[in-house]
């Protein structure tokens, strides 16, 4: 039986080759690539200018019998080039209501969670730092926190929201910021691990006592929580699931044995560990 061959696309950004995102995805593609005996071609594009997504000698060839895609950062005029070409592909941690192959995170219903948890603590103001905005995670999780906060009546107050881009230099930023914001809120929302951590981190130097005087959630559930000093609350998302079903959905598409379009979400779970106490009025 001949070997299939499947590009996964990653947009490169900041810390790629050290991104928990980055990696839980090779991972699972690998992993899915191995099973169903088949070879995994690792694209990393330019994330700016997304014309190499169609344009690379790989796609142009009969080199790949289809496209997994990690992400697209919003980049639909690229897609749907791709779709065009009638070539096999499934887009990873995007949800689309069109007839768009995709598999992603229930982002938006995971944020909720974190948001209704930290009401039930007491916590009204609650602050964000929301991640890259050019991404569907990043701005599901800010929607998230905006219409959880609505749910409850809590009023979303602008200075509470700042950008951390998902990245360690922003995200210290950011809670730099939301530190001198006049009351100072006494839980943050980091929509990522690492920023979470950034502003822990911060909040310490600050003089501050998680969770006596502030409670923080992350989410990712990234392994780099072992090195902190306080269990982090966070949100568990199967990125490694994600992408090992994302790669088998595809194989099953390439094989015509697929009911298209092809469309999933998959749920992630609060984790609740010592960063988040009630809120101490």
């Amino acid at each position: 039986m001949e070997t299939k061959i499947y590009t996964l696309i990653i947009p490169r950004f900041e810390d790629i080759f050290h991104s928990y995102f980055a990696q839980e995805v090779i991972k699972g593609a690998s992993s899915s690539a191995s099973r169903l005996k088949a070879d995994l071609l690792i694209h990393i594009t330019d994330r700016d200018t997304h014309d190499d997504w169609f344009s690379s000698v790989t796609l142009k060839s009969k080199l790949s019998d289809g496209i997994l895609f990690a992400d697209i950062d919003h980049d639909r005029t690229a897609l749907y080039k791709i779709i065009s070409r009638k070539i096999p592909y499934l887009v990873l941690n995007n949800y689309f209501e069109e007839p768009i192959n995709c598999l992603a995170i229930d982002n938006y219903r995971a944020t909720l969670k974190v948001i209704e948890y930290l009401v039930s603590l007491g916590h009204e103001r609650i602050a964000t730092i929301c991640g890259d905005l050019n991404t569907e995670a990043g701005m599901e999780r800010l929607k998230g926190y905006r219409d959880g906060l609505r749910a409850h009546k809590i009023s979303v107050n602008e200075r509470y929201i700042k950008n951390g881009d998902f990245l360690r230099t922003p995200a210290r930023q950011a809670a730099t910021q939301l530190f001198s914001v006049t009351p100072l809120p006494t839980a943050i929302f980091a929509a990522s691990d690492v920023m979470a951590l950034e502003a822990m981190d911060v909040a310490k130097q600050k003089g501050l006592k998680i969770p006596r005087q502030l409670s923080i959630v992350g989410f990712d559930d990234n392994p780099l929580n072992v090195y902190s000093s306080l269990g982090l609350t966070t949100v568990r998302q199967p990125i490694s699931e994600m992408a090992r079903l994302g790669l088998e959905t595809l194989h099953r598409i390439t094989s015509g044995k697929e009911k298209l379009p092809a469309k999933s979400r998959l749920t992630a779970r609060l984790i609740k560990r010592e960063s988040c106490a009630s809120c101490q009025k």
